[in-house]
């Protein structure tokens, strides 16, 4: 097998720094979901009866809630989320509640791709992106200095944003295939981390039918061929280049949909709450 030139090896380095980022808090995700209330002296009411059903389907009303327990009605309304993972990145895409929400059209799917891809936190995570790259001399051909700075950052927001909107708007308007993750939040640490895996090959139709996720699959692959042909310098225009950076894209997926499982687990935690002690703002999956 033909070996990865060094800016490809640079390249791809930066990509899985970010995916090792990732991969921590998910293993964090593991230690919330074997330990949901660690603070057990505040509130533990293992003796009260389980809340009134109508209440936990109704969405609160008054609460400051910006985690995950606040977007049912949110989603029900758009079809799309208002969280945030780690209380800053765009989680617009991943739903809570599958049996309540309406189908995307093509243009919400583009609208909430660009809502996501311009986001103000997107800015400050390209450039630190591009502060790694320059660290690695990645891409020396850009050289060092404010303008190697720019030339990374601007690739790593093209690189980014492209496959956004590739693998979240253009291919699933295409194919009629749903881009958003329905979170299963039920279950073990082992099936919830499966299913989340799958999720990278099976989606659903727009209709909600079962489909291989073609839109992931195929939509990384055009934007690594975009990304590497059009606007990265020529040394690294080849198919392994190119196969190198799709790689690392499914890759950094694959941890991301991990992250979206388990990031109420993980919220829960930050929040200092345990699961079903208020019944205002339990959600049913």
């Amino acid at each position: 097998m033909r070996s990865l030139s060094k800016p490809a090896r640079q390249r791809w380095r930066s990509s899985a720094f970010c995916g090792a980022v990732l991969y921590a808090a998910l293993a964090f995700a593991a230690t919330a979901k074997a330990d949901p209330n660690p603070d057990s002296g505040q509130q533990t009411t293992p003796a009260q009866p389980p809340p009134d059903a109508n209440a936990t389907r109704q969405p609160s009303q008054g609460s400051q809630t910006t985690g995950p327990e606040s977007n049912t009605e949110h989603e029900q309304q758009t079809g799309t989320s208002n969280d945030r993972l780690f209380f800053a990145l765009p989680n617009f895409l991943t739903i809570q509640n599958a049996s309540d929400v309406p189908p995307l059209s093509s243009k919400e799917k583009f609208t909430v791709v660009a809502r996501s891809a311009f986001d103000y936190t997107e800015f400050a995570w390209y450039a630190a992106i591009a502060g790694i790259s320059q660290a690695e001399n990645s891409e020396p051909e850009y050289g060092q200095g404010l303008i190697g700075y720019s030339k990374r950052y601007g690739t790593a927001f093209a690189d980014g944003t492209i496959e956004n909107f590739w693998v979240s708007a253009i291919v699933p308007s295409v194919l009629h295939q749903d881009p958003r993750f329905y979170q299963k939040s039920d279950g073990g640490f082992a099936s919830r981390a499966t299913y989340a895996a799958t999720r990278m090959f099976i989606t659903r139709s727009d209709s909600g039918h079962k489909r291989f996720n073609a839109s992931e699959i195929f939509g990384s692959m055009a934007a690594a061929l975009i990304s590497t042909y059009a606007y990265h310098p020529r040394q690294e225009r080849n198919i392994g280049n190119a196969a190198s950076v799709w790689g690392s894209e499914i890759g950094y997926d694959t941890v991301t949909i991990e992250i979206k499982e388990f990031w109420p687990d993980i919220h829960r935690v930050f929040s200092h709450k345990a699961p079903q002690s208020q019944p205002s703002q339990q959600q049913n999956p």
